[in-house]
């Protein structure tokens, strides 16, 4: 049977008012090998570094090396997944982690999936991983206070808002329990900063350990985890501090304070080292530390104080780095130290001899911080640093048995009960009142007659007697900031007081 003209014509038609336009490119290569977590790829000719690749059975890859005859990826995933010759398909997107308020309260890998069994994250927008810090002029120095509620580091290594602080010591030191303790303490900070933990190469035990800790004491409901895990791919703990960073600078663009604890870069540096030799980069001495250093330093650079044009928020920064044998002179903690604005150096020795948190003041110094900290807590921080100076001189010469002079004496004397007063326990940090109160009893001699032992009692009876009996005194010097002589003569009062009645 014959068409008829008209009845071509109204196909034609029909396909012409039908037709939308669009055209779809896709660039697809193939896998040339895989093994250890890395995928050399063949064919994706315009890919860029950095660029999200897809393979079958869900696993995602990210392009590090450009090569000439192929690109080398780093996978997202499990290899085991992934056989010669599969299929790979460009996405067009560079690296990106999903951000927002959703995130807040859960615990998730380093692309942003939920790994805490609550649920999937709500949220439709995403940030790059990799984006350049910002620049000077969009910056302002470091003038707010961040307050640990440790009284060892916010009395002599104060941290500021937008800082960078190294925490470094020796496995088993409490590295992670400052940080711990930090993040609690923002629980009632004025303008509280969000807490994102990223925990680098952690065991999961570990991770869940942090994550309950949070909860129980009420930090989860301002705080993130980033968790990539000892088990997982090296390339994922590679990724995390830097999904970890993009997810605080969301907030930090919203002219938000964030909080961002990395632990540990040593780990972040060991897997960076296996990505780099599998892909065939340089190992030598020559290139392996000038390529930790560019790996941690465009990670901390975007740690800071925003101008006020820009929202004024900050991201401060707390890495740890892991040493051996108490050795910071090595590569890794040398180039991280040159990176940070000062770093809280954690002694074994101290540690082990009843020094909780076993801060070393001698080695551990704070490069911004004296510029945030507040002005009661400088005026009787200033003394503290010189006592103990003063001590540790002592105390070098006292271990030779000399006789030493009344003054010497007293000087050693009023060391070992400032140590006593500087000593805390974990997962209490105080309120700043609380340290000024503590640390003026100490320098002004208030406990130079106490037995040592008995000077953690002490501290602790005081704050309940100030606070029962003396409570618009404390209320007034937090609301006042400052020592005058006005306040000066009350707490010696108060002191006076509680010291008479002190068994």
């Amino acid at each position: 049977m014959a068409i008829r003209p008209e009845e071509i014509t109204a196909v034609i038609k029909a396909q012409i008012e039908g037709f939308t336009g669009s055209t779809e490119l896709k660039e697809e290569g193939s896998v040339l090998s895989v093994g250890d977590g890395i995928a050399r790829v063949y064919g994706l000719e315009n890919a860029m570094s950095g660029e999200l690749l897809e393979l079958p059975n869900g696993v995602m890859g990210m392009v590090l090396n450009l090569e000439k005859e192929n690109v080398g990826c780093v996978l997202l995933g499990s290899d085991a997944l992934i056989k010669e010759g599969d299929p790979v398909r460009r996405t067009g997107k560079i690296m990106q982690v999903p951000v927002g308020e959703a995130l807040i309260g859960r615990v998730v890998d380093p692309l942003g999936r939920p790994i805490d069994g609550k649920g999937p994250i709500k949220t439709t927008k995403t940030r790059a991983i990799e984006v350049v810090a910002p620049g000077v002029m969009a910056r302002s120095p470091v003038n707010e206070p961040l307050q640990t509620g440790l009284k060892a580091i916010d009395a002599m290594i104060p941290i500021g808002r937008g800082q960078r602080e190294l925490i470094i010591g020796d496995r088993q030191t409490g590295k992670t329990a400052v940080a711990i303790d930090t993040i609690i303490n923002q629980k009632n900070q004025p303008n509280r900063p969000i807490c994102i933990y990223v925990a680098v190469g952690q065991r999961q035990s570990t991770v869940a350990q942090v994550a309950q800790t949070l909860w129980d004491a009420g930090a989860m409901e301002y705080s993130i985890i980033v968790a990539a895990g000892a088990s997982e791919p090296a390339p994922l703990l590679y990724i995390a501090p830097y999904s970890g960073c993009t997810m605080g600078e969301e907030f930090l663009w919203q002219g938000r304070h964030v909080l961002v604890i990395y632990d540990d870069l040593s780990k972040h540096a060991a897997a960076y080292r296996q990505l780099s030799l599998l892909l065939r980069r340089p190992p030598g001495r020559e290139a392996y530390p000038g390529d930790v250093f560019y790996l941690h330093s465009r990670l901390l650079e975007r740690a800071c104080k925003l101008s006020k044009e820009n929202g004024g928020g900050s991201l401060t920064a707390l890495p740890i780095i892991e040493t051996q044998a108490n050795d910071v002179s090595a590569f890794i903690p040398t180039n991280v130290i040159s990176i940070t604005d000062g770093q809280i150096y954690l002694e074994s020795n101290l540690f082990y001899s009843g020094v909780r948190p076993a801060v070393n003041v001698g080695l551990s110094v704070s490069r911004v911080g004296g510029a945030a900290q507040t002005k009661m807590m400088k005026q009787v921080a200033g003394r503290l640093r010189l006592d103990m100076a003063q001590f540790n001189a002592l105390a070098a010469f006292a271990q030779f048995g000399s006789e030493l002079d009344l003054a010497s004496q007293k000087q050693l004397a009023r060391g070992e009960r400032l140590i006593e007063i500087l000593k805390q326990g974990q997962y209490v940090p105080l309120a700043v009142e609380r340290q000024v109160l503590s640390i003026f009893a100490g320098t002004n001699g208030f406990v130079d007659d106490v037995p040592a032992a008995q000077v953690r009692r002490f501290e602790s009876e005081l704050f309940t007697y100030a606070e029962a009996r003396h409570g618009a005194t404390m209320k007034e010097l937090v609301e006042k900031k400052a020592i005058d002589d006005a306040m000066k003569a009350k707490l010696e009062a108060l002191l006076k007081e509680f010291r008479a009645q002190f068994k």
